[in-house]
């Protein structure tokens, strides 16, 4: 008999509290990061590390924007300065080194600083006009903490293709 008294009550409970449908957003978390007075954020599951200390080695006969390589617990790694590549002039003092892995590549490129991670929303996420097309940003957005606008870093055309 408890176990019929059980399903009644069961049943009961469904009637009265139906289940509520959560409406999932999709989203994504970003680190963000200053570079120049530009807010830049990168998808986080590409960031490996963020180091305020490195040493890096000069390689000669590379872009200028390379800095040189640094050897991060037996793996070495190249160093982009962002600014550099972005076409903005070089950062005067020491700056943050944020190691990235994308498609199994590793890249640590030098920023000012490093802001805050947050979940952004996938749709507001907009493709930046036509006439300002940076090919070094793939998106923007307004960010949810009301803090300003956001560019998308892509990856993909952040690592050179030989």
């Amino acid at each position: 008999m408890s176990a019929v008294n059980e399903n009644v009550l069961f049943q009961i409970q469904d009637e009265t509290n139906p289940p509520v449908m959560e409406e999932t957003v999709e989203s994504r978390k970003y680190l963000i990061f200053i570079t120049d007075d530009l807010r830049l954020g990168v998808d986080a599951e590409y960031v490996v590390e963020i180091l305020n200390t490195h040493t890096a080695t000069y390689l000669p006969m590379m872009p200028d924007y390379i800095r040189g390589i640094f050897n991060m617990r037996g793996q070495i790694i190249p160093i982009m300065d962002i600014r550099l590549r972005l076409g903005k002039p070089p950062m005067e003092s020491e700056s943050l080194l944020v190691v990235l892995n994308y498609n199994g590549t590793q890249l640590g490129i030098l920023v000012d600083s490093v802001e805050v991670m947050l979940d952004i929303p996938n749709a507001s996420i907009l493709p930046i006009p036509s006439q300002s097309a940076q090919k070094l940003v793939s998106g923007m957005c307004t960010l949810p903490d009301g803090s300003g606008t956001m560019l998308v870093l892509d990856c993909d055309q952040l690592i050179p293709h030989e």
